[in-house]
């Protein structure tokens, strides 16, 4: 089952072109992207856009982003958070509840469920009945996915594996396939992982193109480069 089917993108109501998020090429020139399947992975360079559209996918679907205590910048952009404004999204049965994961502010989110076990004992029982912050980064979040990916929603995931070994990275890769079988969750994920991106019947979406385009899995840089490491690793190493 399909929560969210699809996500345009309202490109000529843009209040400026020559400003992060707006100035991003692929954010520019594509109109839409489709979701056909549970498993929706979203690829690309670092600051190809797609974290970008994620967040901005997040606040349009009404999806709290858990953040940290917020630092004097230099420089204030006005328009950093303002591309949910100009997307749209069509759900297939109405809203529906999920949430945003980031290993970057996933910790201050388990120091939250520490402060509210302190005051209210019993929190810690929804993510798996040990502290958060008691076990291994990679650990708290498996426990955390675990958990949340049981309840029926829509599910963001901002690159999830920087801080789960190879061996975890299988472990969520299992995951998805049997929340995503059941029914009730579908996911979107942002990802450099070769691991996840092979979860079976998922579908690509390349960022380093313009527009934004569907790939093959064996199609991606990340399968061919991986592969191509894997056959013959002395070819990359210093001096080869």
């Amino acid at each position: 089952m399909l929560h969210l089917e699809e996500v345009r993108l309202l490109t000529e109501q843009y209040p400026t072109r020559d400003h992060y998020p707006f100035n991003i090429g692929v954010l520019q020139q594509t109109r839409r992207i489709q979701f056909s399947s549970p498993v929706t992975f979203f690829i690309g360079e670092n600051g190809s856009g797609k974290t970008t559209l994620l967040e901005a996918l997040a606040r349009r679907c009404q999806i709290h982003i858990w953040s940290g205590i917020e630092r004097t910048r230099s420089i204030m952009n006005p328009y950093e958070e303002r591309l949910f404004l100009y997307i749209e999204v069509k759900w297939t049965g109405g809203i529906v509840p999920g949430s945003f994961f980031s290993s970057q502010i996933f910790r201050n989110f388990a120091q939250l469920v520490d402060e509210w076990e302190a005051d209210n004992p019993g929190q810690i029982d929804y993510f798996g009945g040990k502290s958060l912050i008691a076990q291994s980064h990679g650990q708290s979040i498996m426990s955390f996915f675990k958990s949340r990916y049981k309840i029926k929603g829509l599910y963001l995931l901002d690159e999830p594996e920087t801080a789960l070994s190879p061996k975890s990275q299988l472990e969520l890769l299992k995951l998805l396939q049997e929340m995503s079988a059941q029914g009730h969750a579908q996911f979107i994920i942002a990802t450099h992982s070769p691991i996840l991106m092979a979860c079976p019947g998922s579908v690509i979406y390349s960022f380093d193109d313009t527009p934004a385009k569907r790939v093959l899995y064996e199609e991606t840089e990340h399968y061919t480069l991986y592969k191509d490491f894997m056959a013959n690793p002395g070819r990359y190493s210093k001096g080869k």
